[in-house]
């Protein structure tokens, strides 16, 4: 007999207006959230009528920085649920972005490295996130590249001498 999570049939679909709907879930959680006029799209998930996840992304030509997902569950739900919809708002995001002609995402750890590496992510240094992208809060910093897309050692046409961290 299957054991009942608690939270079943969450409700995922983008946002309307995500620089404003998410705002107030990420300052909830103690997320930090880029300011409406830097987010390009997000997503949400709804228990009922309830905005219980959010997913925001902030674009810079090619690249894009995913911030959260910030999740709120509520009290005694078990923690795979709560995984399993955060993988589902990581998910919508992924998939919006071929048709947005984004080849890389980034994303901070948040905790969530079981997340990221079961979606494709990487660990990559922080000189790989573009310049407009940087000075975003948080510790470490994961990577995705779409299609047939690699990573390279010296970063995608960049001579590694010409490093910052190098100099």
């Amino acid at each position: 007999m299957a054991r009942s999570s608690g939270w079943d049939g969450l409700a995922f679909r983008p946002l309307a207006d995500p620089g404003r709907e998410a705002r107030e879930l990420f300052a909830f959680v103690g997320a930090w959230a880029p300011p409406a006029a830097e987010v390009a799209t997000g997503w949400g998930a709804w228990d009922d009528r309830r905005l219980v996840g959010a997913a925001l992304l902030e674009r810079a030509g090619s690249a894009a920085m995913l911030h959260g997902p910030a999740i709120a569950p509520p009290p005694g739900v078990d923690p795979e649920p709560v995984l399993d919809a955060a993988a589902g708002l990581v998910v919508l995001a992924l998939a919006s972005v071929e048709p947005a002609k984004i080849e890389t995402v980034f994303a901070r750890p948040q905790g969530l490295d079981r997340v990221w590496v079961r979606l494709g992510f990487i660990p990559v240094p922080e000189a790989e996130l573009p310049e407009a992208l940087r000075g975003r809060p948080g510790i470490g910093l994961f990577g995705w590249r779409g299609g047939s897309a690699l990573w390279g050692a010296a970063g995608r046409g960049r001579d590694r001498r010409a490093s910052p961290a190098l100099r």
